[in-house]
């Protein structure tokens, strides 16, 4: 059991150097790549629009193919789009690659998620773990990453750390092999029907985070002081967002697992909320790390929610899949929207402005059925 947890959870670490590096490099050297800053946002979020597109597809080719051989495909595309975004080759190549990303990005998240909740005895705890595993490919690339960009160039840098992404590939050949089981009635089609007040929260969450956030937080601090501090401070805080997985998922997942993952996801929300507003009066550190630690909290109590409550194994992968779609769709939108208003709102107004959201959204999610009577309302 936590062979399969760690194993896939290290995969996904070691895949997430370059796309964690991207979003602190492309917005500040987007010169340097021959982009315009309107490219960049297509390409920080046009992998989202494949993960939300291919995780109903993904989760059948789980089923049928397992877990083990897909997270080695995974691991092979994830090498193969780092390595390319160091070519330099212009838009089309790069947007070749971040599609490729997309798709190693929805087998590796699925994977690790249908690891971690196989068992539903300490879900919460496994996939606090998990996530925690996974963020520190993410916090080593921005900290160290941003710092050795100064001395090889912004090219350069993907294709160093594509070398330790192939690592991945050799750990998933090493995951324990599983028996598929044959069941038309593990096909899974995503039907983009109305979503219910929790899939609206993680749209936001995605949305505010990894799409306004992690793009204008280095815009934000370079109108405080010099360029390359800026690249620096920009990538610590990113890396934060990763930090605050790494911590706070393990740890309040295994408070989920204790008192009820509704009492934690409650609290975590209102402290999402405090962070954005924080952000929005300038107080960009301290905001910062209120918002991304209770992310990171969010980030295992959305499934821990959903593996409390529900007994049959096929319906938890779906609502997982479902949860993770409106997740990404959320950071899909949110950089494009962010590059397309800069003009006319500052990253500050618009950290306002969705706090405000996030607040009205989550006042629906405490009145309606969903939080009272549905399946994720777990006592």
């Amino acid at each position: 059991m936590w062979k399969s947890v760690i194993g896939s959870s290290s995969i996904m670490s070691f895949a997430l150097l370059g796309d964690s590096l991207i979003y602190a490099i492309l917005p500040v050297y987007a010169e340097t790549f021959g982009l315009t800053f309107v490219m960049v946002g297509i390409l920080l979020s046009i992998n989202r629009f494949v993960r939300v597109l291919t995780y109903g597809i993904i989760n059948n080719l789980i089923n049928k193919f397992g877990k083990k051989n897909m997270c080695i495909l995974a691991a092979v595309l994830a090498t193969l789009s780092t390595a390319t975004y160091g070519l330099s080759l212009g838009f089309i190549p790069l947007f070749i690659a971040r599609i490729v990303w997309g798709i190693a990005y929805s087998i590796l998240v699925l994977s690790t998620l249908f690891y971690a909740v196989e068992y539903k005895q300490k879900a919460g705890t496994r996939v606090g773990i998990s996530q925690s595993i996974q963020r520190i490919g993410s916090i080593l690339s921005l900290l160290v990453g941003t710092w050795y960009v100064t001395y090889v160039g912004p090219e350069m840098i993907f294709i160093i750390m594509a070398i330790p992404t192939s690592l991945g590939i050799f750990i998933a050949f090493f995951l324990p092999k599983e028996k598929i089981k044959e069941n038309k009635d593990n096909s899974y089609k995503f039907q983009f029907k109305k979503p219910n007040s929790f899939e609206c929260l993680y749209f936001l969450q995605g949305y505010g985070v990894d799409g306004l956030f992690a793009i204008t937080v280095t815009l934000m601090l370079v109108e405080q002081t010099q360029l390359n501090l800026a690249v620096l401070g920009g990538g610590a805080l990113l890396a934060l967002r990763h930090f605050g997985e790494a911590i706070a998922s393990p740890i309040f997942g295994t408070i989920a697992d204790y008192i009820g993952a509704r009492k934690v996801f409650i609290i975590s929300c209102i402290l999402v909320v405090v962070g954005f507003l924080l952000i929005s009066i300038e107080m960009i550190v301290t905001g910062a790390i209120i918002l991304l630690i209770f992310r990171g909290a969010m980030a295992s109590l959305g499934p821990a929610l959903i593996a409390q409550s529900i007994n049959n194994d096929n319906k938890v992968k779906n609502d997982l899949s479902r949860m993770q779609t409106f997740r990404d769709l959320g950071a899909a939108i949110g950089p494009i929207v962010t590059g397309a208003t800069l003009s006319y709102f500052s990253p500050e107004i618009q950290h306002l402005i969705l706090g405000t959201i996030f607040t009205v959204f989550f006042i629906f999610f405490l009145n309606s059925n969903t939080f009272k009577e549905s399946i994720y309302s777990i006592k």
